[in-house]
């Protein structure tokens, strides 16, 4: 199976968020190309919230170009042979943190969110990634700083579409 497919396989099993469900499984019906940066009217993106449910704690990027404190994440490669393999390998690349397990159940949300030019879009399918017990973490050359916060900490940090997984992540915990 290619990862065009897993990418429309997972989107088809995801059962929140409908409409922005459908607007990615559109994007991907109207572009082949729709997984790749060189999109230009957009591309999908994997990201996975790396979390310390024992310590209430999640591991934030502080990411170079933005300036702003995100989950870990990125673009999928050609080696990738599913979303969740992206998610995971940028986590662990982001991170530092090896051993990182990415929760069961699929993705945990979308987010759809507009990037600068030429490209237009990235629809971030988002997982959540569950750090080993007294997990060291890098820095890595996408990054200004890597930090753990505690969950009340990152509505402080973050932005909304961070503080929506978080708050996604924990249901998916507690369910």
């Amino acid at each position: 199976m290619s990862l065009y497919d897993d990418a429309v396989l997972v989107l088809k099993d995801y059962e929140d968020q409908n409409d922005l469900r459908q607007a990615y499984l559109d994007h991907l019906a109207d572009h082949p190309d729709g997984l790749w940066k060189a999109c230009h009217a957009g591309h999908i993106t994997a990201s996975a919230l790396v979390i310390d449910p024992e310590g209430g704690r999640v591991l934030l990027t502080l990411h170079r170009k933005l300036r702003m404190w995100l989950q870990m994440g990125g673009h999928c490669e050609p080696g990738d042979a599913t979303l969740a393999a992206t998610a995971l390998r940028e986590a662990t690349e982001e991170s530092g943190v090896p051993g990182l397990s990415l929760l069961p159940g699929g993705p945990v949300r979308l987010d759809r969110h507009p990037i600068p030019p030429p490209c237009h879009w990235h629809f971030d399918v988002q997982y959540a990634a569950v750090a080993p017990p007294d997990a060291g973490h890098a820095i890595s050359d996408e990054s200004l700083d890597v930090r753990w916060f505690g969950y009340d900490e990152v509505p402080e940090v973050a932005d909304e579409s961070v503080v929506r997984l978080l708050e996604a992540t924990r249901a998916r915990l507690a369910a």
